[in-house]
């Protein structure tokens, strides 16, 4: 990970008449890591996320941006609410424009941006949460994923350093949680830091590289998911649950099952534990392969071509654009959600499969197939479609 991007000192904030939402709490955050705030209602979650672009401020302790104290003069505040996006919990409170063109260039339009670099930043900002073509849609008329995403594209105008969700699934169902997920994965795969609120601890789990633990204003545990939510006690006084895959894997432990060291956190490395534990193995023919396709330097005559010669082959689309490519082409991915464990489970099982992915996730794929063969001793075979797909 990167230098420490942002940074907490004895934080402390009272709601006036209220009680104290943030109690002494220390933490840093480093540039490019994904971070869930994990608490039930009432533990300070989103107050603390409020502090993270100055829309708080502290009664006590130092809150630091790029190792510089945040200073809230206005001049300050604007510099650092350009660099670290909010995306409300509730988008009817975040869109505020007639079109989805006005409410995007709202923010470019604030800092300034000549007509050109509004224009620019909103396309940008719209082809990436996979809208374009939305520009002139009244936002009243959109499904709340399609609101989300707006709201998604008004921050990323700015292009911020940092992006910060308050329960980023909230009001959506499961396919829209899916794609949002996947979204939040692409802005992180691309650099940016990705800082989300939930009190979902099934879906911070497999999602988050360090998670918070928080309880009436105060963090209990600060560690990679597996530590952080893998203390009973604790998880009990944070009035959650435990999460699934490490509540079982524990239970195979107690059961004198060999497990590896390192805690399953998605149902593919549960099976892998599985296997390991009963010396089973998953091939049932020769591996089948993975293709990937980069969907933004992929032609379509290309990507017709491939479909016409592999017709039963399974399609992965991973990322919104991917997903908006697939939508184009008319062809209807069996999976968006979990696609490379799924594709390699394929692969073991002697079946081949097209991940459709973006420039900034290609590689994932790839160090993600690479490190299950390292670790398994079984062997995959990854092929592109097109020659930037893999870096």
């Amino acid at each position: 990970m990167g230098s420490i991007i942002l940074e907490a000192r004895e934080i402390r904030y009272r709601y006036p008449r209220g009680m104290e939402a943030i109690q002494g709490m220390s933490f840093h955050i480093r540039k490019g890591e994904k971070i869930a705030l994990v608490g039930p209602n009432g533990a300070g979650k989103s107050t603390l996320l409020l502090m993270f672009n100055g829309m708080i401020r502290p009664d006590s302790g130092t809150l630091l941006f790029d190792n510089e104290p945040v200073s809230y003069n206005k001049g300050s505040l604007r510099m650092l609410r350009k660099r670290v996006g909010f995306v409300l919990q509730n988008p009817d409170r975040q869109i505020i424009a007639p079109t989805v063109y006005q409410d995007v260039a709202f923010g470019p339009v604030n800092l300034g941006y000549s007509e050109n670099e509004v224009k620019a930043a909103v396309g940008g900002a719209l082809r990436y949460v996979g809208l374009e073509g939305f520009e002139r849609r009244p936002p009243h008329q959109l499904s709340g994923g399609e609101k989300k995403r707006v709201a998604i594209a008004g921050v990323l105008a700015m292009d911020p350093d940092v992006l910060v969700f308050d329960e980023p699934t909230a009001g959506l169902d499961p396919s829209g949680s899916e794609d949002i997920m996947d979204l939040l994965d692409e802005l992180n795969q691309g650099g940016k830091t990705v800082i989300i609120s939930t009190h979902d601890i099934e879906l911070a789990y497999p999602w988050a590289n360090r998670a918070m633990l928080l309880v009436e204003g105060k963090i209990l545990q600060e560690d990679i998911p597996e530590v952080a939510f893998g203390n009973p006690d604790l998880i009990r006084k944070a009035r959650l649950s435990m999460p699934t895959l490490l509540e079982l894997y524990g239970e195979m432990g107690k059961r004198g099952l060999s497990l590896p060291d390192r805690k399953p956190h998605t149902v593919f490395e549960m099976m892998n534990a599985i296997d390991l534990a009963f010396k089973t193995s998953p091939y049932r023919a020769e591996p089948g392969s993975i293709t990937i396709g980069d969907v933004d330097n992929l032609d379509r005559e290309t990507l017709v071509a491939w479909r016409a010669a592999h017709p039963r082959t399974a399609i992965g689309a991973m990322g919104t654009r991917a997903k908006e490519r697939a939508s184009q082409e008319q062809l209807i991915p069996e999976f968006t959600y979990g696609v490379i464990d799924k594709c390699i489970l394929r692969a073991l099982r002697g079946q081949d499969s097209l991940i459709l992915t973006t420039s900034s996730m290609a590689g994932r794929v790839l160090t993600r197939v690479e490190t299950y063969c390292r670790e398994s001793g079984n062997t995959i075979r990854v092929a592109s479609l097109n020659p930037a797909a893999i870096p």
